[in-house]
């Protein structure tokens, strides 16, 4: 399979229309169809079902669907990862969930930094379910993730700490004063339906909570009395002062973890993990050990 071809079935694939895809890649629709019937009798399987009215992934295609995309991915972080080691100020960047892990972040840079031979950390916030992409596209080299939330499915990772969860509520709401909850409680809160965060594939799951993309919407929409959301502690620390972090006590622990390719050798990656695994519990293994 060459390069060419999986870029031109992944953009099939993912408009499920070949008018569209051809439009995307630039490109005449009559070659992308021959190009993508070639692709499919050199591996001997059929990868999409056509109609005269819609285009559907088999199995295989579905399969194949994320191998290229993976395999596009290591090609693109290939190219930007040699072009950033030939700079003359080497950069680690590190993806972090806008909003959260803000003391923990400011700790880790912090203890790095003091570090012999350190290197500029730069981190790139970005919004839920980025950060796959950002590490699979070598946009970044090392990401701070949170468990059950975040899939780390493909990389190596090491724990850095593991906490409670605390519901966000308007200050004025009746279980603002409570020194605990328990989900069942925060549940069932019918003016406060619980915030629905889009999925990896950017649909939303159903529900009559709202849609949001990052904690600065999330909270604006708390504190108009629109929605709620059990978040780990940290993320509670510093509220704005029209909401409150009540304890949920029985919300299961959040695990931050530091995650990277496992096919990294930076020497950076490989400092900053056990930066990172030495700020919270457990021992740490390197990048490439």
């Amino acid at each position: 399979m060459e390069i060419r071809e999986l870029r031109y079935f992944v953009a099939v694939a993912e408009e499920l229309h070949f008018g569209r895809a051809a439009e995307r890649l630039g490109i005449a629709q009559p070659p992308l169809s021959r190009a993508i019937g070639g692709l499919e009798r050199r591996l001997g399987v059929a990868l999409l079902e056509r109609s005269s009215r819609k285009v559907v992934l088999t199995e295989a295609g579905r399969v194949l669907l994320d191998e290229a995309r993976a395999i596009l991915g290591a090609v693109t972080a290939a190219g930007r990862r040699t072009r950033r080691a030939a700079e003359d100020r080497p950069v680690l960047v590190l993806a972090v969930k806008s909003g959260t892990a803000g003391e923990l972040l400011t700790k880790l840079l912090d203890a790095y930094a003091a570090e012999p031979g350190a290197v500029a950390v730069e981190p790139l916030l970005c919004e839920a379910h980025q950060h796959r992409r950002l590490l699979r596209e070598g946009r970044a080299d090392a990401a701070l993730l949170h468990l059950p939330f975040d899939s780390v499915t493909g990389f190596d990772t090491e724990t850095v700490l593991t906490e409670g969860q605390v519901a966000i509520l308007p200050a004025s709401h009746p279980l603002a004063g409570r020194s605990r909850v328990r989900m069942s409680e925060v549940g069932a809160l019918p003016e406060l339906p619980m915030a629905r965060w889009p999925e990896a594939d950017g649909r939303y799951p159903e529900g009559p909570g709202a849609e949001v993309r990052n904690l600065t919407q999330l909270f604006q929409l708390i504190a108009l009395g629109r929605t709620t959301v059990v978040v780990p502690e940290s993320v509670g620390v510093d509220l704005r002062r029209d909401l409150v972090a009540v304890p949920v006590l029985d919300a299961p622990p959040v695990t931050t973890v530091i995650a990277w390719p496992p096919y990294s050798r930076l020497r950076a990656v490989a400092d900053l993990v056990r930066v990172a695994t030495g700020l919270g519990p457990g021992p740490g293994r390197e990048p490439g050990h």
